[in-house]
């Protein structure tokens, strides 16, 4: 037997999983760790934090395996994406990384549409200038911290980051180069135009791979710390919700994913780069070689749950402890008692700024509707009917590109919510199926990672090889779709009459 290791490195954590051939989980561990919001819109990382919780997890999953060293034939890594990590001469980390939520960019957005203009950087990059992507940090270091900048002499993602620190070698992949809006992402490869409108170099930049190819191998410190060969391949990986997909089986034409995480996702692979014109959604490389996906994201989905969870939620978080169980479970039970619409209390999840469909990084967080007969649990399940609310806004921008999945996977922390999972069947009007991992993201680098290392011969085959269905489907009720419907009619309304009174916000000191 043969064993592959799949890594996510999220915004919250490090997972670590061993895997056999076969997808079945062998050993797992995580480690957490913090990230900085040094100014409102801000969202910043150490990078050696990751580092960190990677050899941890990696030595505690050999370990407590007890799988010889040997049969660990290759280890993939899923990241999350767009984060910038810049180097020195003697590949020294120069400032905090700047994460994939980070709102400070707008002025080099700006500047980067006024450069090219927006039709050449939807035409190469497949999207229009965002808050969120490489690109605009790399300008905003540059303009902000020109002696860091001038410095700089590589620049990474988070998880090539930690490629380089585990092989040595600096090497990135299609999918996760494809959010640096750096990447021609119709031919899968650097784009000289993009780089010289950040005014770097080529050889700043990690050679580019497809997600299955090895990149290179584990070096002899990162063994000495972790237990593992430094015969173990680590092959290109995937972004977070790249990585997902293919931990679901989302490879191929008409399949689609919902992911509730940090962030939201709707995703849909396609055999064709298909661009939205407007830039709503993102058109990116995907994991499966000569394939592509197209993703709109809600940036504040979990991360809108957690929030109300750490500020308001205490005595939920204290029962939890008592009673043994994940403090989500009991919001989740308070949510479950308040009806469809929360008594017409309703919340928009900008807490750090939108993309699709505003793309909008000055938007910020509201409820609307409130009084004095809410609740606490009115206010949970208002959170949660928000985000569903913004993840159907994604999915009308993928229908306007003929894109029309006819079911869905839910994956993310988010899916274990039986709430969760019936408002987002109900409000898409489809059938709803739980990915029986957990690990998705983990999986899907394994997976990988399986095809890198020969263990089978294509993406394809392997997902149908290592991933099992739970085949738990919720089918939609006509009833609560059309209550959702009309309370969606109301949200999607108020982001308009907000609009310019969020950029004015914005503009105050």
């Amino acid at each position: 037997m043969k064993y592959v290791i799949g890594i996510d490195l999220g915004t919250s954590a490090t997972k670590t999983v061993l895997f056999d051939e076969k997808g079945s989980i062998i050993s797992s561990a995580s480690c957490e760790y913090e990230m900085q919001q040094p100014h409102n819109g801000w969202a910043e990382q150490n990078p050696h934090d990751w580092y960190d919780a990677a050899i941890s997890t990696i030595k505690a999953v050999v370990e407590n395996s007890e799988v010889d060293k040997t049969a660990i034939v290759s280890l993939g890594i899923s990241g999350q994406m767009h984060g910038l990590v810049m180097l020195d001469e003697a590949c020294s980390v120069l400032r905090p990384a700047i994460l994939w939520c980070d709102q400070r960019t707008g002025k080099e957005c700006e500047e980067l549409t006024e450069l090219l203009g927006r039709d050449t950087l939807i035409n190469i990059t497949a999207n229009p200038a965002l808050t969120g992507f490489t690109a605009s940090k790399i300008l905003w270091v540059k303009n902000n911290e020109p002696e860091i900048f001038e410095r700089c002499r590589h620049i990474l993602l988070p998880k090539d980051y930690l490629r380089f620190r585990l092989t040595g070698e600096f090497a990135t992949e299609v999918s996760d180069a494809s959010g640096m809006q750096l990447l021609d992402v119709p031919n899968r490869k650097w784009s000289q135009t993009m780089i010289d409108a950040v005014g770097i170099k080529e050889e700043y930049l990690a050679k580019v791979y497809e997600s299955p190819e090895i990149t290179g191998y584990i070096n002899s410190d990162t063994a000495d710390k972790t237990g593992l060969s430094t015969s173990t391949s680590v092959v290109g990986g995937a972004g977070d919700n790249a990585a997902a997909a293919v931990g679901m089986g989302v490879v191929e034409e008409g399949k689609a994913f919902t992911t509730i995480g940090t962030s939201g996702v709707v995703f849909a692979h396609t055999d064709n780069p298909i661009i939205d014109p407007k830039g709503r959604v993102h058109t990116f490389c995907c994991a499966v070689p000569n394939a592509w996906h197209v993703m709109g994201v809600t940036q504040g989905a979990g991360l809108s749950l957690q929030w109300f969870k750490n500020q308001f939620c205490g005595e939920e978080v204290v029962k939890a402890s008592q009673d043994g169980k994940d403090v989500y479970q009991i919001t989740d039970e308070m949510a479950s008692a308040v009806r469809i619409g929360c008594d017409k209390l309703i919340y928009l999840p900008y807490l750090m700024g939108e993309r699709t469909p505003h793309l909008d990084p000055d938007c910020r967080g509201v409820f609307f509707g409130m009084s004095a007969m809410h609740t606490k649990a009115h206010f949970i399940r208002a959170i949660m009917e928000g985000v569903t609310y913004s993840l159907y806004d994604c999915l009308l921008v993928l229908k306007e590109m003929n894109i029309s999945p006819k079911s869905m996977l839910l994956c993310g922390g988010g899916s274990k919510s039986p709430l969760w999972k019936s408002m987002i069947c109900d409000t898409f009007d489809m059938p709803v199926e739980t990915s029986k991992s957990a690990e998705a993201p983990a999986l899907g680098v394994a997976i990988l990672a399986a095809v890198g290392s020969g263990i089978y011969s294509d993406v394809k085959t392997a997902c149908k090889k290592m991933i099992q269905s739970d085949a738990k489907i919720t089918q939609p009720s006509a009833q609560s779709t059309e209550k959702y419907r009309s309370y969606h009619k109301i949200y999607a309304s108020l982001y308009h009459s907000l609009k310019d009174n969020y950029k004015a916000l914005a503009c105050e000191n």
